[in-house]
């Protein structure tokens, strides 16, 4: 958790600082991704729990196709930044390997206790070194524990919420910080309707949520509307002061299409080189006219290799195919949290793992950082057995314990009902 922090955060240091060239060594943190890599791998066989075999088919079918891109990506790749984009872009592809291991609500909650003892109290010197606009990748994992505000004690609640109101108001320009620790708040008003029956609300929102990008897309295509250009629906000045890449502090504002013109640069490139079926394999990227400007002074092509958007990575690297088997894995986690689970925070996540699938078609880049690797976490509760199926009061030991040891020693002793209602006493880990 504390390296994968401090990798998201390198590209917004700001200029001048010592060492930073010593930590931006690519050999670097290579090894210390693949460690990570083969460790998720590894614990998956300890960790994981065989109640959720059943339910991870799909996950093990999106990671097949992607470990089949990367090999065709050896045989596309040409150049030295054709290998170099492969390693690079093929560990973000196998980074849902999390997902297995945090099938077990023990481990995410031993993970996010090391976050909250170790890494986060190290914010306060990365805070003064970094840009602004950054805070949010870096305490990515707080936006999580934003689900379990109504169930945490005083002290744990001003702690997430003094670090929410941090990322909100340190950079308004960094719109995605801000919608991803402001869109749990909106879900957060789930929680006062959870003694009602809400499951078919529940799934009309989780439904809507994955249906309407492609709406939205078929708008923009047909040239009907398009949702990225957003001065032509919304009035009004709307502009901010924020720290631009530079790290300068200029005014921006917060209506600029930054999306439009990828996504036909994407679309087109793979018209153009027809590999929209089955993807232009990791080792390589989509054709750009506006950044390969740049790129083309260093790869000789112009060629981007990675984009903010997503998805549209998704469908660059491993193609329709790829994008079809990353939706439905959205769509199996979040239809289990939503429908199969026995209590509120599992539905709520739910609704945000959708809303992530939903996000990256804006953005949500899937590269090997903190911000993907919590997605996957997310993901992996969606699929637990153990998580979905806790109680309202469970999940508030559960939630206690990632800030405080001795719930952790108290779960030891929480009676859990077997099929045959008869009572047993679960593990302090509850593993299978």
């Amino acid at each position: 958790m504390l390296l994968l922090a401090v990798y998201s955060i390198l590209p917004y240091m700001k200029p001048g600082i010592p060492m930073i060239g010593l930590l931006n060594s690519t050999t670097l943190w290579w090894g210390i991704s693949i460690l990570i890599l083969v460790a998720f791998f590894l614990s998956k066989n300890y960790f994981f729990d065989k109640r959720n075999d059943d339910n991870m088919l799909i996950v093990w079918i999106y990671l097949l196709w992607n470990a089949t891109c990367i090999v065709r990506g050896m045989f596309v790749a040409e150049i030295y930044w054709d290998w170099k984009a492969l390693v690079g872009n093929a560990m973000a592809l196998v980074l849902p390997l999390v997902i297995f291991s945090a099938t077990n609500k023990a481990v995410v909650q031993y993970l996010l206790a090391f976050y909250i003892k170790y890494a986060l109290p190290l914010f306060l010197i990365f805070g003064l070194i970094i840009r602004t606009d950054a805070f949010g990748f870096y305490l990515i994992p707080m936006s999580f524990l934003l689900f379990f505000l109504p169930v945490l004690t005083k002290r744990q609640k001003l702690l997430i919420l003094c670090v929410t109101v941090v990322v909100l108001v340190a950079d308004l320009g960094a719109r995605s910080n801000v919608i991803k620790f402001g869109v749990p708040l909106l879900i957060l008003i789930l929680y006062f309707f959870r003694n009602r029956k809400i499951k078919r609300q529940l799934e009309t929102a989780r439904l809507t949520l994955f249906i309407l990008p492609f709406v939205l897309f078929i708008l923009g295509v047909s040239g009907i509307f398009n949702v990225f250009n957003m001065s032509e629906y919304m009035k009004g000045d709307l502009t901010y002061t924020g720290a631009d890449p530079e790290g300068n502090i200029t005014e921006q504002n917060l209506t600029v299409d930054t999306r439009t013109f990828l996504y036909e640069e994407v679309l087109e490139s793979a018209i153009n080189n027809n590999y929209w079926l089955a993807g232009r394999t990791p080792a390589r990227g989509n054709d750009s006219e506006t950044f390969g400007v740049i790129s083309v002074e260093v790869t000789g092509r112009y060629e981007r290799l990675a984009n903010e958007i997503g998805l549209a990575n998704v469908f660059t690297w491993t193609g329709v195919i790829g994008v079809i088997l990353y939706m439905l894995m959205f769509f199996r986690a979040s239809y289990l949290a939503v429908n199969k689970s026995r209590n509120i925070y599992a539905k709520m996540l739910g609704i945000f793992v959708a809303f992530r699938w939903l996000y990256s078609w804006i953005e949500d880049m899937n590269n090997f950082s903190l911000n993907y690797f919590m997605l996957m976490v997310m993901i992996g509760l969606c699929f637990s057995y153990s998580f979905r199926h806790m109680t309202d009061k469970e999940v508030l030991i559960w939630a206690r314990g990632i800030f405080d040891m001795r719930y952790v020693r108290l779960q030891k002793f929480l009676p859990k009902r077997s099929s045959n209602e008869k009572r047993e006493y679960s593990s302090l880990a509850d593993l299978p």
